[in-house]
């Protein structure tokens, strides 16, 4: 087989031009925003302007998965090419999309048995998985192997951080992550979550604060406390259409450490439907999640 191709999904909201420079191939979620299907592809046919702009305006966003005839199309197309394929996917603990890769890796196998598919369920999401195909291409432009990638992400994917706030509580209660009264009350009280992602790649709430300059504040305190080897670390920011809200965290965690890089882009409409406006989150490696 021939040369390596790194694979992800549009949950990554890495930015689009990255990805191209990239040559990454990816499969987009749908959401149906305004009575019109709409595929997520990292902005380009639905911006993300437009996107949240129509939410904060009453507009109902609902997602589905990639499907799993997508999937087979695509791998299909890539092992014609002899390619041997490293599919760095969105976390099963919040998507069904891992599962139609598997089932594609399976279909796809029995009309090229010698087909290379490698699939990893990352745990992750956003640019948390967006950082994990970063660290792939830098891998892959080093030359290493496609077992050296992928038993460096299976390794580190559990040690990729999540930490996240969002700004208006009923995006989490419409998916079930908090109840009605939990909205409800937070929202009076100006109280903002602070989440994050647990090793079955789901998203559960840490702790609770008093307005949203502290909830920021809370994220760059934990990447402080847990972050290893700074220096050496590319780290990423997403947020939900508040790029100010963004260069604070940065600023507050570039104040203190000095990092590779800083990676910030906006979370995509998938994501975004069930985070809602107004999100920041924080991702980086450090020993564990927990």
């Amino acid at each position: 087989m021939g040369d390596i191709k790194i694979v992800t999904d549009s949950s990554a909201d890495l930015p689009y031009e990255w990805v191209t420079e990239a040559n990454i191939d990816f499969l987009s979620l749908k959401l149906l925003f305004k009575d019109e299907e709409h595929i997520d592809d990292f902005g380009q046919t639905l911006q993300y302007k437009l996107f949240y702009d129509g939410i904060r305006n009453g507009a109902m966003s609902k997602t589905s998965q990639a499907t799993v005839q997508e999937f087979v199309d695509l791998f299909s197309a890539l092992i014609k090419e002899e390619k041997k394929i490293i599919y760095i996917g969105f976390s099963s603990g919040l998507s069904g999309t891992i599962n139609s890769a598997y089932i594609a890796k399976d279909i796809v196998l029995n009309d090229f048995p010698e087909a290379d598919i490698s699939i990893i369920d990352t745990k992750c999401a956003s640019l948390g998985q967006g950082l994990l195909v970063y660290k792939a291409v830098e891998m892959l432009k080093k030359g290493c192997s496609k077992e050296e990638i992928v038993n460096w992400i299976e390794t580190h994917k559990l040690k990729m951080n999540h930490w996240f706030t969002v700004d208006d509580l009923q995006y989490l209660k419409r998916g079930g992550r908090i109840t009605a009264v939990t909205a409800n009350v937070g929202t009076l009280l100006n109280i903002k979550p602070v989440l994050m992602v647990d090793d079955e790649g789901k998203l559960i709430p840490y702790s609770k604060v008093k307005g949203r300059k502290k909830a920021i504040k809370v994220l760059a305190e934990k990447l402080l406390e847990r972050m290893t080897h700074p220096e050496q670390q590319t780290i990423a920011i997403s947020h939900g259409d508040c790029l100010e809200d963004a260069l604070r965290l940065k600023a507050l965690i570039c104040e203190k450490i000095n990092v590779k890089e800083v990676i910030i882009n906006m979370v995509g409409p998938v994501i975004g439907s069930h985070s809602g406006p107004g999100t920041i989150a924080v991702f980086f490696l450090s020993e564990s999640r927990n």
